[in-house]
């Protein structure tokens, strides 16, 4: 096969170019600084906190502390916790807008989460150690705490209540419920002042509330229960009195569970209600809301984050240490025939056909231990040491060979971990600058602790195994008369078209019908939501690796690294 004019002009151009660092860091800068500039509006003031739990367990979280809020001043103060395998600035757009209006806020680390210590779970999920801090701090009023929890940060919260039962004054609960499988069972005098914000297509409905659709949760017995009443419950209708503590209203706005986090109507239902039961805020219209620009912030901080490795990538390859690595890429076919095709199909369709299989599989029989202490890192790796397997055993079947530059395994090596090690450099400076991190939603792009960092020892052996076959496998999309941006295109599709088709399924039929297809395991189902935009990152870095090499080995060092250090450092830890 022939060699483009492009292809050889990656190959033996050796001067490093810059220019790719310069604008990923100036783009990760600019998004901190305006993601920080959101937070601390009005003169916010935001704290990195560690103190002390039960049996000396180190907590974590981000404390909020709007200037009305001071020890001759004190206002009132809310606790907010993230949900399972999520971390405190998941909280973020709830606790910029509970500071906006003169709240105190304790956006709290579950144990076993971000930088909380313990394991998952333990300790009432850390929400009696965090009620109990919140209200040590001289600039909180101890009469208006309010309590705001999503999905399991709602247990969180819940187990606050149950421990220290006239420690709080309101709460609501978003995404989340009373009762089994993790919390006390509700009743018409606890919890205290509860709001119930359950989204009409929340995935979780018949974990949480024991309804097959979300949409129906007014019917369900334990809600009616929770409201005193026999009747459906009526949506945005007051139930009992703020007065003596047993006022109950649902909320229902048109998202999904992980899209209460991304909705202003839900942030909005928490901010009416707790202005309508805690005292000594600042009034400002539940539709006044800034949030999203921090959002849009550490969004672009990804971007940033992607091109820096890329620009360090380009740089270093050019470099005489690293001439072993360079090579000229040779596309795998001369057109897209029916082979061709058939390749494509195999490659996206696999994955997404292995998901839920190997996620059920894990879940079952490999559960948390010493050697596997992330259960759903675990998840991950089964799914992607699986599909590899399958991929690599079938291209062995079918006869199909890779052309393929044989660079120096060691330098390759080095050249992944340099890559990576600028990404996280510049993570590290907007953690020390700015205090916030790379993420958008779902994504989430964090520094690991120490304990985490010894957790991806465990698994990036074979999560880099496994995407080292992935991205040789990516390079049967290559086409001899592709452009680079063709290249690009064939790689990302290849990597996620059957996961985009696989979700359309799924949430198309939730919001014509309400029914959730794959309600059998709602978490995996929310957790494939982050595989798309994690895929496409992955696919732009092993074709831009490809076309500087002619080898799929930088791209898929760099991959599992990624993938190992994203996950670990983004979900729970059991064990």
């Amino acid at each position: 096969m022939s060699v483009t004019d492009e292809d050889m002009g990656h190959a033996i151009h050796t001067k490093p170019r810059w220019w790719l660092i310069l604008i990923g860091l100036a783009i990760v800068l600019a998004g901190a600084f305006l993601a920080q500039s959101v937070r601390t509006v009005d003169g916010t003031i935001v704290r990195d906190i560690r103190f002390k739990g039960t049996n000396g367990t180190v907590m974590s979280a981000l404390l909020y502390v709007p200037k009305n809020a001071t020890p001759e001043t004190p206002a009132p103060g809310i606790l907010a916790v993230h949900g399972y395998i999520n971390s405190r600035e998941t909280q973020d757009g709830f606790a910029i807008e509970f500071a906006r209006r003169g709240y105190v806020v304790l956006s709290l680390d579950q144990t076993g989460h971000g930088y909380s210590q313990g394991p998952a779970f333990s300790n009432g999920f850390g929400g009696p150690n965090g009620l109990k801090y919140l209200r040590s701090l001289p600039m909180v009023d101890v009469r208006q705490i309010g309590l705001e929890g999503h999905s399991m940060g709602g247990w969180t919260v819940l187990a606050a209540a149950a421990a220290m039962p006239n420690a709080y004054a309101s709460m609501v609960l978003e995404g989340s419920s009373t009762g089994a499988p993790f919390a006390q069972e509700g009743s018409p005098n606890w919890p205290r002042n509860a709001a119930v914000v359950f989204s009409r297509y929340d995935e979780f409905s018949n974990l949480m509330w024991g309804v097959p659709r979300a949409q129906d949760v007014a019917t369900s017995s334990k809600l009616q229960t929770l409201f005193g009443t026999q009747a459906p419950v009526v949506e945005n209708r007051l139930y009992g009195a703020i007065a003596d503590g047993t006022a109950r209203k649902l909320y229902q706005p048109a998202t999904t569970h992980p899209g209460d986090h991304a909705s202003t109507t839900a942030i909005g239902n928490a901010i009416d209600w707790f202005g309508a039961t805690l005292t000594g805020g600042t009034p400002k219209p539940a539709s006044d809301q800034i949030w999203y620009w921090k959002e849009f912030g550490t969004g672009i901080g990804l971007v940033g984050f992607v091109m820096i490795m890329l620009g360090v990538f380009d740089a270093l390859v050019r470099l005489p240490l690293f001439a072993s690595v360079k090579g000229a890429p040779v596309p795998a076919s001369a057109e897209r025939d029916g082979a061709w095709w058939k390749g494509f199909a195999f490659s996206t369709v696999l994955p997404a056909l292995l998901f839920f299989p190997t996620f059920i599989a894990a879940y079952l029989l490999l559960p948390a231990s010493q050697w596997l202490p992330q259960a759903v890192t675990t998840q991950i790796t089964l799914w992607a040491v699986t599909s590899a397997g399958v991929s690599l055993l079938i291209g062995r079947l079918s006869g199909r060979r890779i052309a393929t530059h044989q660079s120096n395994w060691f330098k390759s090596i080095l050249l992944a971990l340099a890559t990576v090690a600028a990404g996280y450099a510049a993570l590290w400076l907007v953690d020390t600058l700015f205090l916030t991190d790379f993420r958008l939603w779902v994504v989430a792009v964090k520094l690991p602790s120490a304990s985490q960092w010894g957790i991806a020892a465990t698994y990036v052996v074979p999560l880099t195994l496994a995407f080292l076959v992935t991205t040789r496998s990516l390079a049967t999309a290559t086409v001899r008369s592709d452009s680079a941006v063709h290249r690009y295109l064939a790689a990302i599709l290849t990597l996620i078209t059957g996961f985009m088709v696989m979700l359309s399924i799924i949430y198309g039929l939730l919001f014509m019908t309400g029914s959730l297809i794959t309600a059998f395991d709602p978490l995996s189902t929310v957790i494939a939501i982050q595989f798309v935009p994690v895929l496409i990152a992955l696919a732009i870095i092993a074709t831009f690796t490809w076309q500087r090499t002619g080898s799929y080995r930088s791209g898929g060092l760099i991959a599992g690294i990624l993938v190992t250090l994203y996950t670990v450092a983004g979900t729970a830890t059991q064990i």
